[in-house]
């Protein structure tokens, strides 16, 4: 029989309060996604209230008509209730340990109307229609959120581990992850959540009911890839042992395919996207003076409840409380808590947000001021984060699915961040200049014969730009362009 034995060991965690959480998570909501989370909050919490408090009214006008200042003792920040002297630990309710406090009974699953408004809603919509449990359907559409404008889920399931125990605080394990992945690849259109453009394809082709000609597509796609994006077809036909006429029909069936497979949705996604970006900050250019403003739209006021503050104070005077008695005093201050939470965080985030823009604003005066991109100077995320004092990853978050309005137009801020390089005269620029003088090269070229990247590197050599032929690759991938052969038409 193995001996039972304890042993202690010391851990250094960085673990997150739920307080930290709950501002890490609004630094990444933009305007018109906060707005509903605060409708949200208010319906699912009877402590916090919309509009100004009234406690703050009342003393404002006795202090304007006496001159006097009343102090008042607010029960959460009393030193003198004990709070954890009053309700024992052995005596807590099952809602203390449950989030947001809904009963064993409650479902909220309910299956949504689509409206036809997003790609991400029409997915999510699907997840209903699987066998997945309701934690399960939680994290799906957390992955959901993940998927790009092209439907892809360019993730890794570490990545996707990591970010979902970091952002919701709960720790699940890479098979689960890769489960719930593998039903999501499922959904309709075919190919959503594919990894990479062999991924997408092929996951189409299988489930098309299966002939010679989508046997051999799946065979080319699977272990001729790269020849065939690179056009080698005779490699191909010739590992393939096929003639050009069957050859030829197994690539018809993969033009067929779709290499962006949002675009399959015949809803209004793109053209509602295209319409309904709403930017998260206004800059106006008021004789010289940039003036920023936050659009909180229509956020309200937020306060804690008075009455649930007095609530809490009557169950303090008790003497002798019964055992309901603790189980809802213990319930009005977890709501109190999550109100007084939720406040601050989203104080947090518009100090946050404000700080941040102000920054790039600075750094990025004669832009604002011009509207040439010309003048955008190299930019990156440390610069910001030096500025204001926050962390890298936090301009991270604030940068993400943000807008700004300018006079010139709707710009997202990762617009403002490049890399900085060196023109012929010593000065350094953003890439973002070159990368312009390359599209405009690259659309102007003549397709029977266009640039490979040596000539677009001594292009820009002779435009005052000396930079490496690898590095002209480099943005000619971000910008989406093939290399010169595939851009050759016959």
């Amino acid at each position: 029989m193995a001996k039972l034995t304890l042993t202690q060991q010391q851990k250094l965690q960085t673990k997150l309060t739920p307080a930290q959480i709950q501002v890490v998570r609004m630094l990444e909501l933009p305007s018109v996604e906060l707005q509903q989370r605060v409708n949200e909050e208010l319906m699912e919490n009877p402590a916090l209230e919309e509009g100004k408090d009234p406690e703050e009214q009342l003393q404002q006008v006795e202090e304007d008509n006496y001159n006097e200042e009343e102090e008042y003792v607010n029960p959460l920040q009393n030193d003198d209730f004990d709070y954890e002297s009053y309700i024992n630990d052995d005596e807590v309710p099952d809602y203390a340990t449950r989030q947001h406090n809904y009963s064993a009974d409650d479902d909220h699953d309910d299956i949504p109307v689509s409206g036809g408004t997003t790609f991400t809603e029409y997915l999510k919509s699907q997840v209903y229609l699987t066998k997945m449990t309701k934690p399960e359907r939680h994290i799906a559409k957390w992955v959901l959120g993940n998927i790009d404008d092209d439907g892809y889920l360019r993730r890794t399931t570490e990545q996707l581990v990591d970010d979902y125990s970091f952002q919701e605080g709960e720790v699940i394990a890479d098979e689960k992850m890769a489960e719930i992945v593998d039903q999501i690849k499922q959904f309709d259109p075919p190919g959503v959540a594919a990894y990479d453009l062999q991924e997408c394809l092929i996951t189409q082709l299988k489930q098309k009911p299966k002939t010679e000609d989508i046997a051999n597509a799946i065979f080319i796609l699977e272990v001729c890839f790269d020849n065939f994006t690179n056009k080698r077809f005779d490699r191909i036909m010739e590992r393939l042992q096929v003639d050009e006429d069957t050859f030829r029909r197994a690539v018809n069936e993969i033009t067929k395919l779709n290499q962006k497979p949002a675009n399959a949705f015949t809803g209004n996604v793109i053209e509602n996207r295209q319409t309904s970006i709403i930017p998260d900050f206004f800059v106006e250019n008021r004789d010289g003076e940039l003036v920023l403003t936050l659009n909180t739209g229509d956020i309200p006021e937020l306060h804690v409840s008075r009455d649930y503050k007095d609530m809490l104070e009557t169950y303090r005077d008790q003497k002798t409380p019964s055992k309901e008695h603790k189980e809802a005093a213990r319930f009005i201050k977890s709501k109190l808590d999550a109100a007084s939470w939720f406040i601050d965080a989203i104080r947090q985030r518009n100090e946050t947000l404000q700080r941040t823009m102000q920054a790039i604003i600075e750094f990025q005066r004669d832009f604002f001021l011009e509207g040439d991109e010309t003048f955008l100077r190299p930019m990156i995320l440390q610069d910001i984060a030096d500025r204001t004092g926050y962390d890298v990853s936090t301009i991270s978050r604030v940068s993400n699915s943000k807008y700004v309005q300018t006079e010139f137009g709707i710009f997202p801020l990762k617009y403002f961040f490049s890399e900085a390089m060196t023109n012929a005269e010593g000065e350094e620029i953003s890439n973002t200049e070159i990368k312009t003088i390359m599209k405009e090269a690259i659309d102007a070229e003549d397709k029977k014969d266009p640039l490979n990247d040596d000539r677009l590197a001594e292009l820009l050599k002779t435009k005052g730009y000396p930079i490496a032929r690898r590095t002209v690759a480099k943005y000619r991938e971000q910008m989406g362009y093939p290399v010169a052969r595939l851009r050759r038409n016959v």
